[in-house]
């Protein structure tokens, strides 16, 4: 029998990004689609932290089993860190292009040397007989003045990454998953895998 675990997510991209994280590990990965379709979980934290917490205990209360929640968004130091928890619904509720639109022009008088960003990525899990366990990842870049790539999702076309010399769109996701903020949360989770897959 296949080990599952349950991510507290309708976005395709985040789905992908975690499959390709987990199936080497022997999981399946089930989203909020296959479980409970017709479950809305207003998103009304004010950090990525909050969020996560809320849609890990949400779903985990819902279906009495273990759920595995992020939310991720990202940071801009010239803009006060916008559009953090708002990032899918910047410009349009998960409307990646207008979003990007949106910010480009924002940013369209900031010099190159105040371009930094973060993608920023909360995970929680939570499960009915234990206290909900969070960890946190970053991956960090710099927005670029213009599309480039077509890989990933969100913001990745305009995330350049100077450790890779491209975008993050440019990225396979394999080489997308060793360095991302979602990534680097999903490995410290992973170390605490065994005590919660049991």
């Amino acid at each position: 029998m296949t080990k599952q675990v349950v991510i507290a997510t309708k976005n395709k991209g985040k789905a992908k990004d975690f499959e390709a994280l987990f199936i080497p590990l022997g999981y399946k990965v089930v989203t909020m689609f296959e479980v409970a379709p017709e479950l809305e979980i207003e998103e009304t934290g004010t950090t990525f932290e909050e969020n996560a917490v809320l849609k890990a205990e949400t779903l985990a209360r819902e279906l009495g089993t273990i759920v595995i929640a992020d939310d991720s968004g990202l940071a801009v130091d010239a803009l006060n860190g916008e559009p953090g928890v708002y990032s899918a619904r910047y410009a349009g509720d998960h409307d990646d292009e207008a979003n990007m639109v949106k910010l480009l022009a924002n940013m369209e008088h900031v010099d190159d040397a105040q371009r930094t960003a973060r993608f920023c990525c909360c995970i929680a899990i939570a499960g009915p007989d234990f206290e909900t366990m969070t960890v946190f990842g970053t991956c960090e870049g710099v927005i670029a003045h213009e599309k480039r790539g077509t890989n990933g999702f969100g913001y990745d076309p305009i995330f350049f990454v100077p450790s890779l010399n491209r975008m993050m769109a440019e990225l396979t996701a394999e080489e997308k998953g060793a360095i991302s903020h979602r990534g680097n949360a999903i490995r410290q989770l992973k170390e605490q895998l065994p005590t919660f897959m049991n």
